[in-house]
């Protein structure tokens, strides 16, 4: 992702590139380099760390990187001061559609269900697009009814239970970028709605878009939706 995302970059006319780092990099290259921005695709023990840092240094910090908790955001909120954060679980800008729609459809439904598909080298689950939507769900209808399950044959088979019992639950596959659909019910009918990548590049128009805008937003905004509008 983090390659991915210096492509799109040097490639946009309205951005330049002027520094790349890794996990173990020295971050004073981003203040040598005047960077306005900075990108992070990492890991959250690294990412902590690199965002602290874009907060004491004045720098806008775009985060992709997913396993913050609440108390990472408070920290987060109180140190950007001079400049501002986004906390995306997702940039793809279907995605970030998908949990919305999700999210109007709750109060509707009776059942929901999320099933939530990545690549084989994912380490954490579920995905923070899944715990994000099912969140959102659940703030928008916490009136579900009860799962009738007494007895799992195999452990787990009933996958996480989320906010609200919602039930969330983990693929890892190769041969998949990242995929995700939200499955709700009640009397007679159902709804799926689903999104579905095929390339790493279906994130990039989100990044760019939060590189650009990220100076309007102050303080950190969680979710590319506050971006868009919607």
């Amino acid at each position: 992702m983090g390659q991915e995302a210096c492509r799109a970059i040097d490639a946009d006319d309205d951005l330049e590139l002027v520094a790349s780092v890794d996990v173990d990099d020295d971050l004073a290259v981003l203040i040598e380099r005047a960077c306005e921005v900075v990108v992070d695709f990492t890991v959250v023990d690294s990412a902590r760390r690199t965002v602290a840092f874009l907060a004491e240094n004045g720098i806008h910090a775009v985060v992709g990187t997913s396993g913050f908790d609440e108390s990472d955001h408070e920290a987060f909120r109180q140190a950007f001061t001079t400049s501002n954060c986004l906390l995306a679980p997702n940039f793809a800008i279907g995605a970030v559609l998908m949990t919305r729609f999700a999210e109007i459809a709750a109060p509707f439904f009776d059942t929901a269900e999320i099933i939530e598909f990545h690549h084989d080298t994912k380490i954490d689950a579920p995905s923070g697009t899944a715990t994000h939507t099912a969140e959102r769900m659940a703030a928008a209808s916490a009136d579900w009814a009860p799962d009738p399950t007494t007895h799992e044959v195999l452990a787990g088979a009933r996958g996480g239970e989320g906010p609200a019992g919602i039930r969330v639950h983990a693929v890892r596959m190769r041969g998949v970028v990242a995929n995700q659909e939200v499955l709700l019910g009640t009397t007679g009918q159902t709804l799926a709605i689903r999104h579905e990548t095929v390339d790493r590049t279906s994130f990039m128009p989100g990044v760019l878009l939060a590189c650009k805008r990220i100076a309007d937003f102050p303080g950190v905004t969680i979710g590319l939706d506050t971006y868009l509008g919607i």
